[in-house]
């Protein structure tokens, strides 16, 4: 079960969102079901909102969306048109015209073309378009971003996803939550009951066949698992690196140390500025979860009371941005440089020009028996682990409902502790390392989360990795273990965080294999792992993990 919130739990705040923040319409030019032309020749439906006291043309911010919750979605062109811009919030293809056209992720690139040349040529456009907005929206821009129309200025891609990157599978590894994704918000059709997942675990019954347990076949979801890789269905709705060199107008990424799509968020910015060297892109991260990323934040996100510098709402933050941008006014003060990060526990703000220069050390750790040691033991050995899938009755889990807790829920995983730090220093970044391991199957699904453990014997949670070990080495291709044989399993694809790591504290991995009903549960058969049944668990799954295994932390020492 995953804690943070994804683009498949954005529905209810969208919801939310739109209540709380009703307007008085007479004040606008409401143009609903708007049918702008594609060259597809299928229609994309939208709608138009302008203040009645503004007659000449203006610049324009498109709000791009997969989710429809009827006039409630006027809120974000009404939020525009208050800052005197023409607000457009436009449909992805098949959303309020013919659901049999929508393909989810597939069609952007070319339909947002389309859509932006229609609005740059009305007669209230003054030919500059803008856009931003989260999650899917903000994936949107990015594909967008591979064939630029000249009338887009700038794009702020909030929380944005990337696909087969980390939505709808993070590392290779299926969400569980991918189902019930179109079936509830796109379909509308009547959702999955809450005991179907139980259902599914207890019955051992393959993942592919989720939906059709749930008693409603769901084209998407098997779409989504015949395409395990990251393979070029998944790499042709994103910049190629070629697209990324060209994309020289400005953009403001925003995301969270909780963002369940931080890891596309930061993964943009990364290839952004690696192919294009002159790259105009200002990156906003903090203690936000997918909603605070891109709206206001939480003040108790959580459990953890966020420092007060980093209550900064993102949906401003944009909007300080595109006056910035389209308008000329100064530059949010925020953004001092390329790289802008709360350091969580020190009430401070950081800037960087690059990723590379917000550390200054890095920190390796061996996982040697129960602990994290600082040197590589000379002693050989290795740490067992079992799981038998067969077994319902206990569960491998990674959950917890909270960011800071009193005991750790072990679950029947393995947990490595540092020695006590004597002095301060600050985590910076995404850690990384190698596994060693000898398993008795062909695959599986590994999980780590790393934690402080405060002198006052609370546990942190900092951030995790969940990774399916066949392609770790390859995300664009499966390369199954070898039975028996001492196998490397590299990992690097991990959440960035950023936070003061107190003199007295302790460091702590828990490592573990999932096995619970909130994913995919990979048997290590080498079959299709969306196929696999409970018949092919076969023997309890035996690893050993070797003392050479180690992980790599970045940090920043005064």
């Amino acid at each position: 079960m995953r804690i943070i919130i994804t683009m498949f739990s954005l529905l209810f705040y969208t919801t939310t969102f739109a209540q709380q923040l009703k307007s008085n319409d007479s004040i606008y030019v409401i143009q609903d079901s708007v049918l702008i032309p594609t060259k597809s020749g299928i229609d994309i439906s939208a709608v138009v909102v302008r203040k009645k006291t503004n007659k000449k043309p203006l610049p324009a911010i498109l709000f791009y969306t997969t989710y429809y919750q009827g006039t409630g979605d006027n809120i974000f062109g009404k939020r525009s048109a208050d800052k005197d811009y023409v607000g457009i919030v436009a449909y992805a293809r098949g959303i309020r015209t013919n659901l049999k056209d929508y393909a989810p992720y597939e069609h952007e690139g070319t339909d947002i073309y389309d859509i932006i040349d229609w609005i740059s040529k009305q007669s209230w456009c003054n030919g500059s378009v803008g856009m931003f907005g989260g999650s899917y929206t903000g994936f949107s821009q990015w594909a967008t971003a591979k064939k630029l129309h000249p009338a887009l200025k700038t794009i702020v891609p909030q929380v944005a996803v990337m696909p087969g990157y980390d939505a709808p599978m993070e590392n290779n590894v299926p969400f569980g939550g991918i189902l019930g994704w179109a079936n509830d918000n796109i379909y509308k059709n009547k959702s999955y009951s809450r005991d179907l997942v139980f259902d599914w675990f207890n019955s051992g019954a393959s993942f592919n066949s989720l939906d059709t347990l749930g008693g409603q076949p769901n084209p998407i979801f098997q779409k989504w698992l015949k395409h395990p890789a990251y393979d070029n269905y998944w790499q042709s709705m994103v910049p190629t690196p070629s697209e990324y060199a060209k994309i020289n107008i400005p953009v403001l990424s925003t995301t969270g140390y909780y963002d369940g799509s931080q890891i596309g968020a930061i993964q943009y910015f990364k290839l952004h500025t690696k192919h294009n060297k002159n790259a105009n892109h200002y990156f906003v991260i903090g203690p936000y979860d997918h909603w605070g990323g891109q709206r206001r934040p939480a003040k108790n996100l959580m459990g953890y009371e966020i420092d007060s510098v980093a209550n900064v709402n993102m949906m401003n933050l944009a909007y300080d941005w595109l006056d910035y941008v389209l308008k000329g006014k100064p530059k949010p003060e925020l953004l001092k440089d390329k790289v802008n990060y709360q350091v969580m526990g020190t009430n401070e703000w950081k800037h960087s020009s690059k990723l590379k220069k917000i550390n200054n050390d890095t920190l390796t750790f061996y996982l040697d028996k129960t602990n994290l040691i600082s040197y590589k033991p000379k002693k050989k050995g290795f740490q067992k682990q079992t799981i038998d899938f067969k077994d319902r009755e206990n569960q491998n889990n990674y959950y917890t409902p909270s960011i800071i807790f009193d005991t750790l829920d072990v679950s029947n995983g393995l947990v490595f502790t540092t020695e006590t730090f004597l002095n301060d220093f600050t985590i910076n970044g995404s850690f990384s390392g190698n596994l060693w391991a000898t398993i008795n199957k062909s695959d599986m699904d590994v999980s780590m989360a790393l934690y402080e453990l405060m002198p006052d014997g609370k546990y942190f949670f900092l951030t995790r990795y969940v990774g399916r070990a066949s392609f770790a080495k390859d995300n664009t291709k499966r390369q199954l273990l070898r039975p028996n044989k001492k196998e490397k399993i590299p990992f690097d694809n991990t959440r960035f965080v950023s936070k003061k790591i107190n003199k007295g504290s302790q460091l702590v991995i828990l490592l573990n294999i999932n096995k619970h009903p909130f994913e995919i549960i990979n048997y290590g058969s080498g079959k299709p792992v969306s196929e696999e049944t409970i018949n092919d668990a076969g023997k309890p799954l035996e690893i050993q993990w070797y003392n050479d295994s180690y992980i790599k932390i970045p940090v920043w020492k005064d």
